[in-house]
């Protein structure tokens, strides 16, 4: 199937609010959208000892909450690492919008409340079908034949359900242009968003090698959010 967002991006960009407003229309329109590239995200985490990473589905953003809803399966490995570290990277890319989406923030891990209950009720039979599975996600086994699954009754599955939802502090928003990449990041602290560009550059050398690095330009804007924004 070939990926086709509904969201047109500007051609540039000189107003850093604008960035803002394009990574909200993209992420929103992902959460239904199947054939974008950002309705699947990289969620990457660390136990500690290594980064483990895994394609999920997003299926809620919420700007002015700054929130993110995931899915998954309450016997799934990244249930205890979530548990020791919540801290969590997301990632997103689409080449034909030219644009990559990275938050940064924290997981809260929701089982058996009315935060599942009303994911679980929202959710399609063939979304059910997932988490009636039975041992488990990563169990080890010897036949994969035996865990096929035949007849299932949908609702069994929700012993097995859980929903992550994501509190991003900070999103960063890359463009991709010829003349000049687009970078902008926003971190906010409660009440309290600053804004910056971000200069991405490549220096020649003489031997042809090229350095890559980024400049954060002296533009630093703070500005309050009103009520409705939180």
């Amino acid at each position: 199937m070939k990926n086709k967002s509904l969201i047109e991006v500007p051609d540039s960009y000189k107003n850093i609010q604008e960035t803002l407003e394009v990574a909200d229309k993209i992420l929103s329109d992902a959460v239904d959208n199947s054939s974008t590239l950002f309705h699947t995200l990289v969620v990457s985490l660390f136990d500690g000892k290594k980064v483990s990473s895994r394609v999920m589905v997003l299926r809620e953003f919420d700007l002015k909450k700054r929130l993110m809803r995931f899915h998954t399966d309450y016997r799934a490995s990244k249930i205890q690492q979530l548990s020791d570290n919540p801290s969590v990277s997301v990632i997103g890319y689409d080449p034909e919008l030219k644009v990559q989406i990275k938050l940064g923030g924290k997981i809260d891990i929701h089982y058996d409340d009315d935060v599942t209950q009303k994911a679980w009720e929202g959710s399609s039979n063939r979304s059910k079908k997932c988490y009636t599975v039975k041992g488990g996600s990563s169990k080890k086994i010897n036949d994969p034949v035996e865990y096929d699954i035949q007849e299932f009754d949908p609702e069994s599955g929700y012993k097995n359900f859980a929903v992550l939802l994501f509190s991003f502090k900070s999103l960063e928003y890359l463009y991709l242009k010829r003349s000049g990449h687009r970078r902008a990041m926003f971190e906010w602290d409660n009440d309290e968003i600053k804004k910056n560009w971000l200069l991405r550059f490549s220096i020649q050398m003489k031997s042809g090698l090229y350095l890559r690095g980024i400049l954060v330009l002296n533009i630093k804007i703070i500005m309050l959010l009103g009520p409705d924004c939180m």
